[in-house]
């Protein structure tokens, strides 16, 4: 029988038996087929590091495996450190071994790899069991922590590192823990135990959005990383085996249950005892869940913003925005940051309840004639991606189309009491939130172009339109200050005056013959000179009309341009009574060219960016250039000074916040588009500037009424809030004071403040576009 059985192992060795062996026979025997093996094993695993014929899928490089690189999210950093938001594919933030409770490397040795600090990467002791599950086609079995980390961190299992033959099944399983055991002995040979167990807790996912050990701590605890007790490792550690099936948020009991495994292994382990084992398991567990989206934490639409601008300059710098791990410190201060959307939500929400209410049982889309727009809400849901996705699902069926579109249906809206949940179809729901008031809010520094807040919306979750960069409205009378600083350049000077009489101007447009007649807000005309700041600060549009035609529309629109704005702006008689449409990203930046001496300075957003390990890659400074001379720069100051200080003038609303005068010197500019469909103002101080636009999403939405959807009104008290706030909180610096005074000589007079008999009352006026018929220019 012994004999039989030796026949068939030389047969299969194909090796002829001879008479009698004797001993040494079988010793070279066994040594050459060991031999023969041993070089076809090293053969296979150097045909598989190679990536022969691209049959096995490629491994990781030397450079790789000598400077591993994990997935981190890029971080999004305030001027005052605070950090503000991250970009990420994987939510993580790495850790040092000493920043993380040793309770969790106990409980994850005790439950992973308990001959973790005994191995050299494979643990030989537990190899069998690789064979029983890869003939089961599970690809689990003896993994250690190195070769689950060399699976992490290096995808070993998928998208290019899949060879031709790793679609072969049970092969496939082979090849990979082939590829996991080669780069869990390259990591061995390179790192300490510390520093692998680190790098494991740092790339493991935990489920939740949860990346790595200071994540998870975060999102399911709200601790840092070393302040996780025994029980709170044992959850954390217990749901590396299934993040989903183990959820203590979706699956408590479960969750329970797994970690009691967790800590049944330390005690088998001799970790802790029995004693603490029976008090913990019977313990519930207790979350602090933080989860994190884009929707979470302060300067939202600033980060939209902001992405978009990174990803333009990671592709031209070659680097990923989402795993690379960057640094990017923002000029955004995080408490201006703050006070500019409590001040954009308290306004806001008070002035949507008075805009439904001024509308109540009638709709806020109507024409020039005041007429509600038939068909509105139609109109609009058919460029909808949904109406889209029906007319191909439907096959243009516009019956079928129309049912789907008002079939009613559960969701949950955006409200100013909060989110609510209620029953609404498409067309419905579209309605709803049509009617619904916007904003947008930048403030700046206008010596450093440092923008230090922006709020492009009422709320990013629901509305991501941003109103500060991206949206252009008819800015109005927010305009005229550039303008005037035209005509300053141009010989004019604030004391220069203009009869305030109703003009018409004849001009031709695209070979059309046309006449222009603006009329005054309150639609008369005094007949009386008044200078031009007074015209200034009350917004007279007949006055700007002859400003506009006397110094020509293209002069108007050069020192637009010199001052910043970059929009298309039309050749029309009615430029420069902001007719043509800009940003409040363009307009903040116009003004503080009058604050900076005549410098205008591009707003900027981001002061420096560095890589992962803090070596800074760019560092971003001002673009600057000569927009306007000093002296016109110091005009203006004064004439911004006078929507406030003139009688009548537009920006007096201010007064109601009291907070802001206390010896300080205040400007601003309000404007109102045609038909009140957009409110504006522009306030400036000897340290701020800010803009800020109000109104509907859609241009055909409108106010009421012209008085309603003044700028003094319905975009001015933002201004007023935000800078009590800013002048409240004392740690920012900033200090009321005057205007920085001349620089160079004065030669235009610039003293010329209008005082009107005591008895005599002006009203606040709006600003507005209109036509008249009066004196041909």
């Amino acid at each position: 029988m012994a004999r039989k059985y030796t026949g068939i192992f030389l047969r299969f060795f194909k090796t002829p038996i001879p008479d009698n062996p004797k001993p040494s026979f079988w010793f070279i025997l066994i040594g050459k087929k060991m031999l023969a093996i041993f070089l076809c094993m090293f053969v296979y695993f150097g045909l598989v590091s190679i990536n022969f014929l691209w049959l096995f899928g490629k491994s990781p490089s030397l450079e790789q495996l000598q400077r591993p690189k994990m997935e981190q999210a890029s971080e999004v950093y305030s001027s005052d450190s605070v950090l503000i938001g991250k970009y990420y594919n994987e939510n993580r933030i790495p850790v040092t071994y000493n920043e993380i409770s040793p309770w969790v490397i106990k409980a994850l040795v005790a439950t992973e790899d308990v001959r973790f600090y005994e191995h050299t990467g494979i643990d030989f002791t537990a190899l069998p069991s690789i064979f029983i599950y890869t003939l089961r086609g599970d690809n689990r079995g003896a993994s250690t922590l190195t070769q689950q980390l060399a699976k992490n961190l290096y995808k070993t299992r998928g998208g290019g590192s899949k060879g031709l033959l790793g679609y072969i099944p049970g092969l496939n399983i082979i090849i990979d823990k082939t590829k996991e055991w080669l780069t869990a002995i390259g990591l061995e040979r390179r790192f300490t135990k510390e520093e692998i167990i680190t790098m494991y807790l740092n790339t493991v996912d935990f489920g939740s959005n949860a990346f790595g050990i200071h994540t998870a701590s975060k999102t399911f605890f709200d601790v840092s990383p070393d302040s996780l007790n025994i029980e709170q490792s044992a959850v954390l550690v217990g749901l590396l085996k299934a993040p989903t099936t183990y959820s203590p948020l979706l699956h408590p009991s479960r969750a329970k249950t797994r970690r009691n495994t967790v800590l049944a292994q330390m005690v088998k382990y001799k970790i802790i005892p029995k004693a603490t084992y029976d008090t913990l398991k019977t313990k519930p567990i207790v979350l602090d869940y933080q989860t994190e989206n884009n929707f979470d934490g302060p300067a939202t639409y600033f980060r939209g913003v902001l992405n978009t601008y990174l990803k333009d300059w990671c592709d031209k710098n070659g680097y990923d925005l989402y795993t690379d791990g960057l640094k990017i410190y923002t000029t955004i201060n995080s408490r201006m940051q703050e006070y500019a959307e409590e001040a954009v939500q308290e306004h806001m929400s008070d002035l949507q309840n008075k805009f439904f209410k001024s509308w109540t049982g009638k709709n806020p889309w109507i024409d020039a004639n005041g007429e509600e727009i038939p068909d509105f809400i139609d109109s609009i849901s058919r460029h909808l991606p949904i109406y889209r996705w029906l007319k191909k699902k439907y096959k243009n069926d516009t019956a079928k189309i129309s049912e789907e579109m008002n079939r009613p249906k559960d969701m949950t809206v955006f409200s100013w009491h909060g989110e609510r949940d209620t029953t609404m179809s498409t067309i419905d729901s579209l309605a709803y939130y049509k009617k619904f008031l916007h904003a947008g809010f930048m403030s700046m520094d206008p010596y450093t172009g440092q923008i230090k807040a922006w709020v492009g919306g009422i709320n990013y979750k629901y509305f991501q339109y941003d109103h500060v960069m991206q949206a252009k409205r008819q800015p109005g009378s927010t305009f005229k200050p550039i303008l005037y600083a035209a005509a300053f350049e141009n010989g004019w000077g604030p004391c220069d005056s203009l009869r305030d009489t109703a003009v018409t101007v004849h001009y031709v447009e695209k070979g059309v013959k046309k006449t222009w007649s603006p009329h005054n807000a309150d639609f008369i005309f005094t007949g009386q000179k008044m200078t031009l700041r007074r015209a200034m600060g009350k917004s007279v549009n007949s006055i700007a009309a002859q400003l506009t035609n006397k110094i020509g529309w293209t002069t108007v629109i050069d020192y637009a341009h010199r001052l910043g704005i970059e929009s298309k702006l039309d050749t029309v008689p009615s430029i420069g009574l902001g007719s043509s449409d800009v940003s409040v990203y363009e307009l903040v930046g116009a003004y503080s060219t009058f604050m900076n001496k005549g410098i205008y300075t591009k707003p900027m957003f981001i002061t420096k960016i560095s890589d992962r390990n803090g070596k800074v890659i760019q560092e971003f400074n001002p673009e600057t250039h000569r927009a306007i001379s000093p002296e016109t720069a110091y005009l203006m100051t004064y004439m911004l000074r006078g929507g406030i200080e003139e009688p009548g003038g537009t920006s007096q609303n201010l007064w109601t916040f009291p907070e802001i005068f206390k010896g300080n010197e205040v400007g601003g500019k309000t404007g109102t588009s045609s038909h009140h469909s957009d409110g504006w103002f522009i306030g400036v101080t000897k340290d701020v500037v800010a803009g800020m636009w109000v109104g509907g999403d859609d241009r055909s939405i409108h106010f009421k009424t012209s008085e309603m959807g003044e700028g003094s009104h319905v975009a001015l008290p933002i201004f007023g809030r935000y800078m009590t706030k800013v002048y409240a909180d004392k740690s920012l610096g900033f200090k009321m004071g005057y205007f920085p005074k001349a620089t160079v000589p004065i030669s235009k007079p610039c003293n010329c403040r209008t005082v009107l008999p005591k008895d005599t009352t002006q009203k606040i006026l709006p600003d507005s576009l209109a036509g008249k018929e009066g004196e041909d220019l």
